[in-house]
């Protein structure tokens, strides 16, 4: 395959919450030797800032308004994770609250909110080198990426994963206000306007249900040896 991008060209993962793709996506980055992007922290930080400022997360406007007027910057934990910084502030360990998943999808759609986190994140993967995981990044963002990945697993598996989560982190929820969450999630995620959630036409499919952690990433890292 030829290549006229960066010498390390981009790879693109994307698909539903709760997929795999974040922890799938860093454990890759580090196997190869890339950095790593979790582009769905970017709208979460956007969705955060609403909320801290009162902003009604339904009202466009003042949506995009609050993305707008939003300072923030990425940068790679010691982890290999992502930490976001808004407005001087580590708003990382907010990012997963229960507020900010029931308003993420609804912050996300708004089109000026993806214009200002799709530039960055345009530039970031400019450089190559780079594992960026999110909803749109083969269809929108680096439709170029020679490797585009879509991750996917029943809706059942993922609730089941952030219910965990939420568990571990001592956080009492229900299981079934989870599961609600989700879905609701992955319809206004698959049916809004603005970059809807779809696999790329070229996109390689992995269905995660079946699969333990290690064997995701063993068959990522194999893909990602065809574009390296």
């Amino acid at each position: 395959m030829s290549n006229t991008g960066p010498a390390r060209p981009p790879i693109a993962i994307d698909g539903p919450a709760v997929s795999g793709k974040s922890s799938v996506g860093r454990s890759l980055a580090s196997h190869i030797g890339y950095r790593f992007l979790d582009t769905g922290l970017m709208y979460r930080a956007a969705t955060w800032n609403a909320i801290k400022n009162d902003v009604d997360v339904n009202d466009l406007v003042a949506v995009a308004q609050a993305a707008e007027r939003m300072d923030f910057a990425v940068s790679n934990g010691e982890t290999g994770g992502n930490l976001i910084v808004v407005n001087g502030e580590d708003v990382t360990k907010h990012l997963h609250a229960p507020a900010v998943d029931d308003s993420v999808s609804s912050v996300a759609s708004v089109g000026r909110v993806r214009e200002i986190m799709v530039a960055e994140q345009r530039k970031l993967a400019s450089g190559g080198a780079i594992v960026m995981v999110g909803r749109d990044i083969g269809t929108v963002v680096i439709p170029e990426a020679p490797l585009k990945i879509y991750l996917t697993a029943t809706v059942q598996t993922r609730a089941n994963r952030r219910h965990r989560d939420f568990i571990a982190e001592g956080t009492e929820i229900e299981f079934e206000d989870v599961i609600r969450s989700m879905a609701q999630r992955d319809l206004i995620d698959s049916s809004r306007e603005n970059s809807p959630l779809r696999p790329a036409d070229d996109a390689r499919i992995v269905d995660t249900d079946d699969l333990t952690f290690d064997e995701v990433v063993n068959h990522l890292v194999e893909l990602a040896k065809d574009v390296l």
